[in-house]
């Protein structure tokens, strides 16, 4: 017990190092987020690989929710598991772009102090929906009309269903699912069991991970090597060891269907304008180092219904 208390910290601790390495990235101008400096006060200087890769990872996730938003015509809902300080609640919002409900699922230590910062930022609580002037707040969840943050524990799943039906989801809508380096850090038959229960009550749905791969080879056990000596013991690795391995993930679990790319192949397909201007921002010195670190990130994507099953990454 005190070991998955240990192993659950150091999960935990990995959001303040993405929240830190976005909000590098946005300072130096890669992206636009106007509210991850509310969330994350203080940045290092990050390797331009890093910032690269960040870029690649958000623009890439950002291509998938746009494709959600234009395909369930702003019907849908949005939950976004491991949530962290995550921003795009309040970008959709501001782009006219929200769908009818937003989710975010996170420890509850992780969504007492986001909770605490949305609470302590006019510019964030302004944009809350509310039907009748009232957020309701506990120390770790916040309820607005169109906004629920919700501290739970994604491998406890009675737990998780009461909390989503207390943000009133709606099962049966479309329904987009959210995970960047969430599950691997799950043991893999509560992933399994997280995945094939989600299926099984969202009929209509989407779900697009972000998440290591090709974790066999010399630079991917590196990788695993460092994250172990802080204490990320990546319980679910197994299923980052190949696309492959990541795709049946899902379909095993009963989602109808699967397709994944390598961040090489969602770095290629974004527009090469917008390549050519962030490559502009800092000099590379070895673009075979970013082509490595690319080549060990994917996103995945997995579907039920026919909504969502012929979307694919666009070519820049």
């Amino acid at each position: 017990m005190i070991k998955d208390m240990v192993d659950d910290e150091a999960t935990q601790a990995t959001n303040d190092d993405a929240s830190e390495c976005k909000r590098h990235a946005v300072n130096l101008g890669y992206w636009t987020d106007p509210f991850i400096n509310f969330f994350v006060r203080q940045t290092i200087r990050k390797p331009p690989e890093i910032n690269r890769g960040y870029y690649a990872r958000v623009k890439g996730m950002e291509y998938f929710i746009e494709r959600f938003l234009k395909l369930s015509d702003g019907k849908g809902q949005i939950i976004n598991l491991g949530a962290g300080f995550d921003t795009l609640y309040w970008r959709l919002k501001d782009a006219r772009k929200s769908p009818q409900n937003f989710v975010e699922l996170d420890f509850p230590s992780v969504t007492a102090k986001k909770a605490y910062h949305i609470k302590k930022h006019k510019q964030l609580i302004d944009r809350l929906n509310t039907e009748d002037g009232e957020i309701k707040f506990s120390t770790t969840d916040l309820h607005a009309a169109d906004y629920h943050l919700i501290g739970t524990d994604l491998r406890h799943i009675s737990e998780l269903s009461n909390k989503l039906t207390q943000a009133e989801v709606d099962f049966n809508s479309p329904t987009l699912f959210l995970s960047e380096c969430v599950l691997v850090y799950i043991d893999s038959n509560a992933t399994s069991f997280l995945i094939k229960w989600l299926a099984q009550k969202f009929p209509n749905s989407l779900f697009v991970n972000y998440e290591q791969v090709n974790m066999r080879d010399k630079f991917g056990q590196v990788m695993l090597s460092n994250l172990r000596c802080r204490g990320c013991l990546l319980a679910g690795v197994e299923d980052c060891e190949s696309l492959e391995t990541q795709q049946r993930r899902f379909t095993i679990n009963g989602w109808e269907g699967s397709s994944s790319w390598t961040m090489v192949e969602i770095y290629d397909s974004l527009p090469e304008s917008e390549r050519k201007r962030i490559e502009r921002i800092e000099m590379l010195d070895e673009r075979e180092l970013l082509t490595q670190l690319l080549q060990h990130y994917c996103i995945a994507i997995a579907w039920n219904g026919p909504m969502f099953k012929n979307i694919s990454i666009a070519h820049g």
